[in-house]
């Protein structure tokens, strides 16, 4: 809808071929001696292969590593934030001695 274009591009289904799997492949062939197919078993070959291009240490990776950028920059932003205002939390005013509680 739109006629955006956002970047993304969506894989052929061709290039995930259950021959290139050997645990899909004895599936395959197991579901064959009970006269059965699975037109979807393609479908799991991403789990076994990957992305084209992406290791599974990368896209272990950039799925812990996301936003973490953003995170340490509000991070900072609400350090600063605190510091010019002056808002303490806790039992850090000035005037109070801690001996001094009843």
């Amino acid at each position: 809808m739109g006629g955006h274009d956002h970047g993304y591009k969506i894989p052929s289904p061709d290039i995930y071929k259950v021959e290139d799997v050997p645990q899909l492949k004895m599936v395959q062939e197991e579901l064959a001696k009970l006269g059965l197919k699975d037109p979807w078993l393609r479908n799991e070959v991403w789990r076994y292969t990957g992305l084209p291009g992406k290791s599974h240490f990368f896209r272990v990776f950039k799925g812990l590593t996301t936003g973490m950028l953003t995170g340490f920059a509000a991070f900072l932003v609400t350090i600063g934030i605190e510091q010019y205002f002056g808002i303490t939390y806790g039992r850090h005013d000035k005037h109070h001695n801690n001996d001094d509680h009843h």
